[in-house]
């Protein structure tokens, strides 16, 4: 079965859906079910996928657990960096797929130090969410997302060490993230945000597009 995409690493659907709307043949992939019962996910590992499943272009969302800034610490404190160092490594086999137009999304972390920097760098409220949460995009025969002004969502302005700071819907007036923690945590804190999904499916949705960009 040749596919339009398939969009690895991703349970909840979100960037799924936002292709399907523009009429794409495109699936998700993740080790866990998808949250919405959709038939058009693949539930495994990504390298099996792969090989069966021809597509015109791909989207890698890879766990940032061992990879981002904000958990790096950890290793140095006895986490060791054995879990970071196959991290990578399945970042790696990702953006090895150069013969097919691909984006790759994480947090900022030692991707940018450790194999390449980004191409673009977003924030959700960049693309009408309630949120801040900047996203770091690596892309292969892609452009980086035009970022229209009129779409920005205002944050909150609060009072935070003696200057007037934005904050978003998902933060406190300090600006941590508002999820308590829990078992699911992680999950939540990972959703994809439909702003972006919308402007990925309208803007790298068109595969005669991609077809001249690649």
């Amino acid at each position: 079965m040749t596919l339009d995409g398939i969009i690895f690493m991703e349970s909840s659907g979100v960037i799924r859906e936002a292709f399907r709307s523009k009429g794409l043949n495109v699936y998700s992939c993740d080790f866990q079910p998808a949250d919405d019962g959709s038939p058009f996910h693949f539930q495994g590992d990504a390298r099996t996928v792969i090989r069966e499943h021809k597509a015109g272009f791909y989207g890698f969302h890879p766990t940032c657990t061992y990879v981002c800034g904000s958990g790096i610490h950890w290793n140095d404190r006895g986490r060791g960096w054995e879990k970071t160092d196959a991290a990578l490594g399945f970042i790696l086999w990702c953006m090895a797929h150069t013969e097919t137009p691909y984006y790759l999304e994480n947090p900022r972390g030692i991707i940018s130090t450790m194999i390449r920097r980004p191409d673009q760098e977003i924030q959700p409220y960049q693309f009408g969410d309630d949120a801040s949460k900047l996203t770091c995009l690596w892309l292969n025969k892609l452009p980086c997302l035009c970022i229209d002004p009129a779409r920005r969502k205002a944050g909150r302005m609060v009072l935070h060490k003696g200057k007037m700071v934005e904050r978003w819907a998902n933060q406190t007036d300090s600006g941590q993230n508002r999820l308590p923690p829990s078992e699911t945590r992680w999950k939540e804190r990972s959703r994809s945000y439909p702003g972006i999904a919308a402007a990925m499916a309208e803007q790298w949705g068109n595969p005669a597009e991609l077809a001249l960009t690649s």
